[in-house]
């Protein structure tokens, strides 16, 4: 059964709360229990009406979205809500459930609530399923970046990186293992192919037979083809079965 939180809108403008809050009524496990146009007067509700759950906009007058994040308890789940996008990567940073740009959009928004019934200690941690257009915070070569899920090519190991290929056709090399790829990335459309290689089956051209039951793997944009090797063939087969 799911859950029901009580929520807190958080936004200097009163029009935007007014079109959140309509869009959440058509959400039950969602209870709108107060309002605050400010960060100051957010603290007080959260001090007062201890929400699970807090909508929250960064850009506002006196305390913003993340001077108020900075005080309070973080069991409290956090969706930011802003006309923003400069803002996402330190979004992320801080660990916010989601980020939401306005307007918001209902059915993007219904992705968020349905990301609060997966939420556990590991999701607390930034280990939660990825779904395809989620994007997320990487330390990309030398620096952070903020990487589209959905523009991701192949991942392919490199010792204790792997090396992404992305739609620009860019490589870049992220510190995390192919094991925490596979079990984060969206199953629907990505798939492991080989023990050193993760393909986005929406850029797979065409497959070709090779020896011993295995395949040639072509992808979209790139001219050297990758090996599926005859486990993995097997897998695949099982999963569209």
């Amino acid at each position: 059964m799911p859950k029901n939180y009580k929520a807190l809108l958080v936004d200097d403008e009163r029009l935007s709360r007014n079109d959140l809050r309509l869009m959440l009524e058509k959400h039950s496990n969602i209870d709108v229990i107060g309002e605050a146009a400010s960060g100051d007067k957010a603290l007080e509700l959260i001090e007062e009406l201890n929400p699970d759950l807090v909508f929250l906009d960064i850009q506002m007058p006196g305390l913003s979205g993340f001077d108020v994040l900075e005080h309070i308890n973080t069991n409290i789940k956090v969706i930011f809500v802003t006309a923003f996008d400069e803002y996402a990567l330190r979004a992320f940073e801080v660990n916010a459930l989601d980020y939401l740009l306005k307007p918001v959009n209902p059915e993007r928004l219904a992705q968020s609530i349905e990301r609060l019934e997966l939420t556990s200690d590991e999701t607390d941690h930034g280990f939660r399923e990825l779904e395809y257009h989620d994007r997320l915070l990487l330390k990309l070569d030398t620096s952070l970046g903020f990487l589209k899920i959905s523009t991701i090519i192949c991942i392919t190991s490199a010792g204790d990186y792997s090396e992404v290929i992305t739609t620009t056709r860019k490589k870049v090399l992220v510190h995390k293992s192919m094991a925490e790829w596979e079990t984060r990335l969206p199953t629907s459309f990505f798939n492991r192919i080989h023990r050193t290689t993760i393909v986005n089956m929406e850029f797979v051209d065409r497959l070709e037979e090779w020896f011993n039951n295995s395949y040639r793997v072509y992808l979209k944009g790139i001219e050297e083809p990758y090996v599926m090797s005859r486990r993995y063939v097997a897998k695949l087969k099982h999963k569209m079965s």
